[in-house]
């Protein structure tokens, strides 16, 4: 297509005709716009509704390199497909669920189209992506500018309520329900996505029992969503500091996954510090545990 059109914030048209004279284009002012502007082969015109049209042969490249991160704040045009999810929703996802040591941790976030773009102008991707460490920094950004809510179970309180479902995915259920419900309450929005980790409709009676009343999605590879990407690395972080709280208090080390090396650790915490530790550190129902067990005394 020769011709793109977009909306812009009005608040940025100052900065817009000022970028573009010092950017050579010649600016003129035609009615019903606030101006317009040509250099070359391009050419973009601004009206008073905000409404914003570039044309012209050399425009991929102007709308790429300025415009999106200027201006528009959103790769919208280079990634087309960004444009069709920037209404507002909710997004949920859990993290520590396959780990033997430390909490599980559901997060969830809510997000409009300003929120979504700043998400993705940050980078936001599936948490999976990241090494651990540049988590916090991102995780601390997004808690300061969207509205989110984080269950964290630690293993003591995780090992009694698990004695109270028929299994983890009714638990996980649950917990993102309670996110849910916390967040629908605060914000009013009624959209929600998640990634399916049953194929049961196991949430959504979790939030009839809360009377809670949403449109409900549930899609595997959700994270590749911009809102569930940055619930999960709150959800990840979430339980990366919960992971160090716990191996400060006990001053033990905690290994992630459920691996050898934790069977190791566990076999040593077992005969250091007994059962009653491993409570309150490790998800009792894991089959770790059984292996943890075996030849430990």
């Amino acid at each position: 297509m020769n011709s793109f059109v977009t909306k812009i914030d009005l608040s940025l048209a100052s900065k817009l005709k000022a970028d573009l004279i010092d950017q050579g284009f010649e600016i003129t002012t035609p009615p019903y716009t606030l101006f317009s502007a040509r250099k070359n082969k391009i050419s973009c015109t601004l009206y008073s509704s905000g409404k914003l049209t570039v044309q012209g042969k050399d425009k991929d490249e102007f709308i790429t390199y300025y415009l999106e991160p200027e201006i528009m704040q959103a790769p919208t045009y280079t990634y087309p497909e960004i444009g069709a999810s920037l209404s507002q929703r909710i997004g949920v996802d859990e993290a520590g669920k396959g780990d033997f040591f430390g909490p599980l941790c559901i997060a969830g976030i809510e997000a409009g189209e300003d929120t979504i773009k700043k998400l993705l102008l940050m980078g936001v991707m599936d948490s999976k992506k990241f090494s651990d460490k540049p988590l916090f920094s991102l995780a601390h950004q997004i808690q300061s500018f969207c509205m989110h809510s984080i269950v964290r179970i630690f293993p003591f309180k995780y090992n009694a309520l698990y004695k109270t479902f028929p299994n983890l995915n009714h638990l996980l259920a649950w917990g993102h329900a309670t996110v849910i419900a916390e967040l629908t309450q605060k914000t009013g929005c009624k959209e929600v996505l998640i990634d399916q980790f049953t194929e049961k409709p196991l949430v959504q009676e979790a939030l009839k029992k809360k009377s809670v009343d949403v449109h409900f999605q549930q899609r595997p590879r959700a994270e590749e969503d911009p809102v569930v990407a940055a619930a999960s690395i709150l959800a990840r972080v979430a339980f990366l500091e919960g992971i160090a709280y716990l191996e400060k208090k006990f001053h033990i080390q905690l290994p992630k996954g459920a691996s050898g090396k934790v069977v190791e650790i566990g076999k040593h915490l077992l005969r250091e510090h007994g059962e009653i530790l491993l409570a309150q550190v490790a998800k009792l129902h894991f089959k770790t545990y059984k292996d943890i067990l075996s030849d430990s005394y």
